[in-house]
């Protein structure tokens, strides 16, 4: 048992000598604590509840704590901060959600460290926030002191008990849903979440709502149709001169920031390598007709197979034979450093703009095992929660730009990787086959851009040629299998 130390404190007060015991818990002293509290000068006093703590001023007043942005790495020194899940005057917990915060490499939900009330944010949605510097001030508890007025700690209800490992724990909701939250004043650590790991969805919050208020939200209002105006008859009456419309529009201007200031960044940087490019059709007849025998079995599995899967494992094992092009070079360019991860980065077209994450070690994986990471990138990738993980370390990259339409395309290195390929949309034209029949192929066209510094363009061709040998023929990707 632990003991206690016996601290006095003397004061003069109207003329009577007051003495107050205040017992502090300690390590390695042996003494047995008081139980009743001596007030000299007030005989009449009794303390009744050997329990009950005597609080002073300081006890009572909470603490302010500035509630720094810290270092979420990558270099990373400044963040656009996007969305404030919490506002002035709301009571938060440790591990509940701050808000949101964008570098120019991938968004981070800021949580908690504190458990007590918000007094200040410093930031509006948009701002700038810097490393090191406050984004809250929060007011906890008060902190226990060596003076601290505690005799005896009382016992923790079992009601109070569970609701600390309930408002504790950590919450999993995407900000949509935090949202959804926020604008009906709802607490998540009140709902109970259907998700995997017991992720708060939207539809738990309409439940939630629904129970409390028994009201449902209304339908989003759709537009009246309007008849077609009847048209005008024949008269002589002449028609009043119409007035010149009017333009009211205002210009605006907004900053560059997130991953728009990333691009800014990256393009920069790419002007300054000499790009040189290579166009090629490839035939996909074989590939077309070979993914339709292995959708029902991805499905089953539960992954969406498309082509990509099979546009990367075929670059993977030209990578292989061509090691060059998954290489990388110094800004001096004195030195090349030859990548052993085929970390093989895809375009993808968000609503927060162009990201390229990438899908790690493809040379050890299987075209499945390609495919259950693309789905996993693209789920992010739509929600905007994709990790610095997901967009770094990459080191050859693939642009389906073909999935929006167009055929051909310039594309630009990300430095610091020397290569890049552009893929088309896939069109069902005439081509003649080896006994000169015209049959009907399903057709891609592919544009590469590569660092002339190191590369020539003899080796691009080379290496299209391989890769385009493995999607014109999929079942010799099968030899190469590792």
């Amino acid at each position: 048992m632990a003991a206690v130390r016996v601290l006095r404190i003397w004061s003069q007060s109207v003329g009577r000598r007051v003495c107050v015991r205040y017992f502090q818990t300690c390590n390695n002293v042996h003494a047995s604590p008081p139980k009743y509290v001596c007030f000299i000068g007030y005989p009449s006093f009794k303390y009744s509840h050997p329990h009950r703590l005597l609080k002073t001023t300081a006890a009572q007043q909470g603490q302010i704590v500035q509630f720094k942005l810290s270092d979420i790495g990558e270099g990373i020194r400044e963040v656009t901060v996007k969305e404030w899940y919490v506002k002035v005057g709301d009571t938060v917990s440790q591990f509940d959600s701050i808000c949101e915060v964008q570098s120019d490499k991938a968004s981070v939900t800021i949580s908690s460290r504190y458990d007590g009330v918000i007094k200040k944010l410093y930031y509006n949605p948009d701002d700038t926030a810097y490393v090191g510097k406050p984004l809250v001030d929060i007011e906890t508890e008060a902190l226990k002191d060596s003076e601290e007025d505690v005799v005896e700690t009382p016992a923790v209800h079992h009601e109070e008990h569970t609701h600390q490992e309930i408002k504790g724990r950590k919450t999993l909701a995407t900000p949509a849903v935090r949202r959804l939250a926020l604008e009906n004043n709802i607490k998540l650590s009140e709902v109970v979440g259907t998700g995997k790991d017991g992720r708060i969805l939207k539809e738990d919050i309409l439940n939630y709502l629904e129970k409390q208020t028994g009201a449902i939200l209304p339908p989003s209002p759709k537009a009246d149709i309007m008849p077609p105006a009847p048209e005008p008859k024949d008269s002589t009456v002449p028609a009043p001169l119409s007035k010149p419309p009017v333009f009211v529009g205002k210009d605006r201007t907004e900053p560059i920031t997130g991953f728009q200031k990333a691009m800014v960044k990256t393009m920069m940087a790419a002007l300054q390598i000499p790009h040189f490019g290579y166009c090629d059709e490839v035939d996909l007849t074989e590939l077309v007709r070979l993914r339709e025998e292995l959708k029902p079995v991805a499905s089953a599995r539960g992954i969406r197979l498309s082509f990509m899967p099979f546009f990367i494992k075929a670059a993977s094992l030209g990578l292989l034979q061509f090691p060059i092009l998954n290489a990388s070079v110094d800004e001096q360019c004195r030195k090349v450093t030859y990548k052993a991860s085929h970390n093989i980065g895809i375009a993808m077209d968000t609503e927060q703009g162009l990201i390229v994450p990438n899908v790690k070690n493809v040379q050890i994986c299987s075209v499945f095992e390609v495919a259950t990471e693309l789905n996993r990138l693209q789920k992010l990738g739509s929600a905007g929660q994709l990790s610095t993980s997901d967009l770094t370390g990459g080191t050859f990259t693939l642009s389906n730009i073909g999935s929006i339409g167009g055929t051909y395309a310039k594309a630009v290195i990300l430095p610091p990787e020397v290569a890049i390929g552009a893929l088309g949309s896939i069109k069902a034209l005439p081509r003649f086959n080896q006994s000169g029949e015209v049959y009907q192929a399903q057709i891609m066209n592919v544009s590469w851009s590569a660092d002339h510094r190191i590369i020539d363009g003899a080796t691009m061709a080379r290496f299209s040629n391989l890769w385009k040998s493995y999607l014109e023929n999929p079942a010799v990707m099968l030899l190469d299998l590792k």
